[in-house]
């Protein structure tokens, strides 16, 4: 019976939602030409939302004409609408959203401090729209890097690319990756990329960033610099010792002058006298 009577009250709380009888709020969601007024009641959104409840409380909502005005430009009418509905009634449909759109209603739902539906949209992200990782990977982790409240997503991407670094390594908009963020991936144990691999594709994402070519023959002592100084954070990062003597002479050795020569030495130490000394032993 209870169950039934909750059922009763959310339809009814549904019907104030869609009827918009006796509002006090107006809300402009969206910008331009996709700007739309929608209505709704002080008391239930306060209640329902911290934002909101803030807002009504400390006195900094505009009020005119008797009514309380929101502009929210950066999130959709249909987003808004989405949210609104999940205030009143408690009932949320995210299946036919798609991947990015249900990311921006996440952004939009930590902004009005609906803490609930935060962890529920990280959870369906997590099950359900995993491939808008591999669409943009660089513009998904940049984007829920800034969010504290996305832990359980920030994780489930981290992981994943550790897992699969081909996701974020592999796109065309790697070299467009901030380096915290690069930086924060290389510190990772559980990175599962060869350290060549690693070290070239940071090479590559420098080159990027830096407009340079990939020939240090060509190189001025200006492009040496930069490469130097863009590298520099890195370097402690790469477990050189790991790395074959093969791909050491061919593919590290040719960099030699943006590397710190202390390293390159015991490198050569380590690729040239330890080898002889073993041989010599064995």
């Amino acid at each position: 019976m209870p169950s039934k009577f909750l059922a009763e009250l959310s339809n009814d709380y549904e019907k104030l939602f869609e009827t918009q009888i006796g509002y006090d709020v107006i809300v402009y969601a969206g910008e331009g030409q996709n700007m739309k007024e929608i209505h709704a009641h002080s008391n239930i959104l306060c209640i329902r939302s911290q934002y909101f409840s803030s807002a009504f409380s400390n006195e900094w909502a505009e009020k005119r004409d008797g009514k309380f005005i929101f502009k929210k430009p950066n999130i959709s009418p249909q987003l808004f609408n989405i949210i609104l509905r999940f205030i009143y009634c408690g009932n949320i449909e995210l299946k036919n959203l798609q991947g990015p759109d249900v990311l921006k209603l996440l952004i939009a739902v930590d902004e009005l401090n609906i803490i609930s539906l935060v962890s529920h949209i990280q959870e369906f992200l997590i099950e359900h729209k995993t491939e808008i990782l591999k669409q943009n990977p660089t513009e998904i982790l940049e984007t829920i890097y800034q969010y504290e409240t996305f832990t359980d997503l920030w994780n489930f991407c981290l992981n994943k690319i550790c897992e699969e670094p081909k996701i974020l390594f592999s796109s065309d908009k790697f070299i467009n990756l901030k380096a915290p963020l690069l930086e924060l991936l290389l510190k990772r144990d559980d990175l599962n990329m060869d350290e060549i691999e690693i070290r070239e594709n940071l090479l590559k994402w420098c080159f990027s960033q830096q407009n340079i070519k990939n020939d240090p023959t060509k190189w001025s002592e200006k492009n040496i610099i930069k490469v130097e100084k863009k590298l520099h954070r890195f370097i402690p990062l790469i477990r050189f010792y790991d790395i074959e003597p093969t791909d050491f002479f061919h593919k590290i050795y040719c960099y030699k002058d943006v590397l710190p020569q202390d390293l390159i030495h015991d490198l050569l130490e380590f690729h040239i006298l330890v080898p002889n000394m073993k041989s010599k032993i064995d």
